[in-house]
């Protein structure tokens, strides 16, 4: 199939931009776009068929990293988010690449309320959310732990990354904001979930693993955002409730996917 090959060219420009040096901003800034814009077409023919999704982990793993890939791109024209890229491309460049890997499978919509593309949306746009703050929570850490140690900094492309980010009063606020804004759509895709069960799925509410992990992420990023408001809640609080919330979700999101398609083979339930 043709979104094969975009798949592929996109991985190879991602991996190419990842370790490109910094000074070659231009060349990096057209080549990102160039493989969002191949990404995203690709995956757009991969999971839209007539009549149906095509959907997996693989599939919003990858889609994940599509949007969080647009939303660096967009940061960086107003901040100096270098380690970002050397951190974001290379994993783009693997996921871009693992629906052709593992195709997931076919998910009918004869029958199904319009919500139901919204709901899944509005999903993937909250996951890919969080999914940049997670990454931006690790370079904070590097960047913390990196002022920890400067008597003893190491050389090197990605030290000098590291050095070139913006203050980390600046990564903490853009940190919240992406915090915000992904709890946001990570609550009405609870919502949409919970009030329309039986319009989108075809079945009742019911309790499963997906929807406790997705609650118990929502309320970490909830309790965070609060802890932010009320206590001045900074530093590894913020980091820990971040990572924790991200891994809490990504195995509602990722891995129970992964259990079912790769372990278990198995389609979607």
């Amino acid at each position: 199939m043709m979104e094969i090959y975009f798949f592929v060219l996109a991985a190879l420009l991602y991996a190419g931009c990842a370790f490109l040096p910094s000074r070659f901003r231009l060349p990096i800034s057209v080549g990102t776009a160039l493989a969002w814009l191949l990404h995203g077409g690709a995956l757009w023919a991969d999971v839209i068929a007539p009549g149906s999704l095509r959907l997996g982990f693989a599939i919003m793993l990858s889609a994940a990293l599509w949007i969080s890939v647009g939303v660096y791109w967009l940061e960086n024209r107003n901040f100096a988010l270098d380690s970002l890229r050397v951190l974001m491309l290379p994993c783009a460049a693997v996921a871009v690449i693992l629906p052709a890997i593992f195709p997931g499978s076919m998910v009918p919509l004869n029958g199904k309320s319009a919500l139901f593309s919204w709901h899944i949306a509005i999903a993937i746009l909250a996951y890919s959310t969080l999914t940049i703050a997670a990454f931006h929570a690790v370079l904070m850490a590097l960047q913390e732990s990196k002022l920890h140690t400067h008597g003893s900094a190491k050389s090197g492309w990605f030290a000098l990354a590291i050095d070139r980010l913006p203050a980390l009063l600046t990564m903490e606020k853009l940190l919240f904001r992406l915090i915000a804004i992904g709890f946001f759509l990570l609550t009405l895709t609870v919502l949409s979930g919970v009030v329309f069960s039986e319009q989108l799925f075809g079945r009742a509410f019911k309790w499963d693993h997906k929807l406790v992990f997705t609650l118990l992420s929502w309320a970490l990023f909830g309790v965070l955002l609060a802890g932010r408001r009320w206590r001045g809640w900074r530093g590894k609080t913020a980091l820990s409730f971040t990572l924790s919330g991200f891994a809490t979700l990504l195995l509602a999101y990722v891995g129970s996917r992964f259990v079912l398609e790769v372990v278990l083979h198995r389609g979607l339930a």
